[in-house]
């Protein structure tokens, strides 16, 4: 076992305001996942779409995290992080304006393209402030501070939730008729310019504070980790990154993570929906399960003084797979509660894959494959889809179709279980590397 006399600190107090305010980032998009989520069920049924067709919404917001990533990271290699900052909050508030003319337009497409070019600005910004939060300090605590900026995430991600309960989901009045398809045409017309303004109105706000927040990061002066090294050549990097099998594995592990996070979120609503729950109701259990997930930073951050990072990873995921199966096999408010609670595994896997993943790149590889973990959140475009179709086929039809007595909405869940298996294995996988080093 290794000793030493002096333990790094977590964040020095020379990186103190640095770290602040990049950590600020970690909650501005978490309000952009958070006030999404609750939107595919929003336009299904303002829009009469079905479950595939709404979830374009996350095809739309995780696509472009994985067009712009890689771009985004070739600028960083060139330029400053502020830059990238800069350029990923002015496009993250072009994104949010959108929707003002989408509203006036009324066309789902729209509503998706400002999606779009709201989380190519994401993407710019995850591109810079993950690797930049590992090289603010020693690397022996890069991944717990990584944890621990990451612990700010869920407070944008409680505050979008509550933004889309409060101020979508309860005034939308399409969500108060049981059929709204069997109304008559202008009727429905009446009442779907009316929602669209009402689902509108939290980004045209957010575009106005993420213009303020770009004010703001223009102005202040900031240190940046930069290399004055000459970059090296770009094939050899990627060559040498694709070769690693331990940041290969973390890759997929974060897109199958993305896939599982996204999919527990987003279909809690039809989850609750289908046990004769309320939308509105369903927004305090997926505050519920924001909370137990920022409770779950917290604890994941402090048993990383005692825990490898890669054990660590394996046993909250093992305790993820536990929970979807209750999910699955439990019909009724015990199902949901344990769908909640796999948030609380969720918690620790993104930064923590992250760093493992990251952890034996060089500086200047760490640049081109942060860029390949933040592409792998496309998991969160793909999969949601997946499920969607899924849940489709509990509706078509004059039967509902079911799996061994499981209906299709509970059987859905077996995607995101799938995905903390592969997870719970990848965290194991590294542990026994870990060990090996160490011996």
């Amino acid at each position: 076992m290794k000793t030493t006399n002096h333990t790094p600190p977590v964040v020095s107090k020379m990186a103190l305001i640095p770290f602040a305010l990049v950590t600020l980032l970690f909650a501005l998009w978490g309000f952009a996942n958070a006030v999404t989520d609750p939107m595919v069920h929003a336009f299904k049924k303002v829009l009469e779409l079905s479950y595939s067709q709404a979830s374009m919404v996350q095809m739309a917001f995780y696509g472009g995290y994985f067009c712009m990533a890689l771009p985004a990271a070739m600028f960083m290699r060139k330029y400053s992080y502020k830059t990238g900052v800069l350029i990923g909050l002015a496009l993250y508030a072009v994104g949010a304006l959108l929707f003002y003319p989408a509203a006036i337009t009324e066309q789902f497409g729209f509503f998706c393209f400002g999606l779009y070019i709201l989380t190519f600005g994401l993407a710019f910004l995850e591109t810079s402030a993950n690797p930049y939060i590992l090289a603010m300090g020693a690397k022996e605590t890069a991944t717990q501070r990584l944890n621990l900026a990451q612990a700010f995430n869920p407070v944008g991600l409680i505050a979008g939730i509550l933004v889309a309960q409060q101020f979508v989901l309860k005034n939308l009045q399409s969500d108060d008729i049981t059929n709204f398809k069997t109304l008559d045409e202008a009727t429905k017309t009446m009442i779907r310019t009316a929602d669209l303004m009402v689902i509108r109105n939290p980004y045209v706000i957010l575009g106005l504070v993420i213009t303020l927040v770009f004010i703001l990061f223009l102005t202040i002066k900031m240190p940046q980790s930069t290399s004055n090294d000459k970059v090296s050549n770009i094939t050899k990097t990627f060559s040498s990154i694709v070769k690693n099998k331990t940041y290969i594995l973390g890759v997929l592990s974060q897109t199958l993570y993305m896939g599982g996070q996204i999919m527990c979120w987003t279909y809690i609503y039809s989850y609750a929906e289908a046990i004769h729950i309320d939308n509105v109701t369903t927004g305090y259990y997926q505050i519920g399960a924001f909370l137990v997930f920022t409770v779950g930073r917290i604890v994941g951050t402090y048993l990383l003084k005692f825990l490898t990072p890669g054990k660590l990873l394996g046993y909250f995921s093992g305790l993820a797979v536990c929970f979807a199966f209750l999910t699955i096999t439990i019909h009724g408010t015990i199902g949901l509660y344990a769908l909640v609670a796999i948030s609380f595994c969720m918690s620790i896997m993104y930064p923590t894959n992250y760093g493992i993943a990251l952890s034996s790149l060089t500086e200047e590889q760490a640049k081109i494959g942060s860029a390949g973990l933040v592409m792998a959140i496309v998991g969160g475009a793909l999969m949601p889809n997946l499920q969607g179709q899924l849940i489709d086929l509990s509706t078509s039809g004059t039967e509902k179709f079911s799996i061994l007595g499981i209906s299709m909405v509970n059987f859905s869940f077996i995607l995101p279980l799938c995905c903390f298996l592969y997870i719970a294995w990848y965290g194991f996988y590294t542990a026994k590397k870990e060990k090996t080093k160490s011996i």
